[in-house]
């Protein structure tokens, strides 16, 4: 595997949330600092011998707003 994308929101009490997109590693932290930790040591769990050389985190943010 080259590559592993993972989709990040981040929750209205501030929490940032990850999901492995094809794979089942989910993970979340308080920090972007501490979710790019977390997430590289969830993919070294996951993936012992055959771990993708790219992590790439896909930011998600929703507005709403009244019109």
């Amino acid at each position: 595997m080259v590559e592993l994308i993972f989709l990040v929101e981040e929750s209205d009490e501030g929490v940032c949330t990850a999901k492995g997109l094809g794979v089942s590693i989910f993970t979340e932290a308080e920090t972007k600092e501490e979710l790019r930790e977390s997430v590289k040591d969830a993919v070294r769990c996951n993936f012992e011998d055959n771990r993708p050389k790219l992590i790439r985190l896909h930011f998600v943010r929703e507005e709403v707003f009244a019109s």
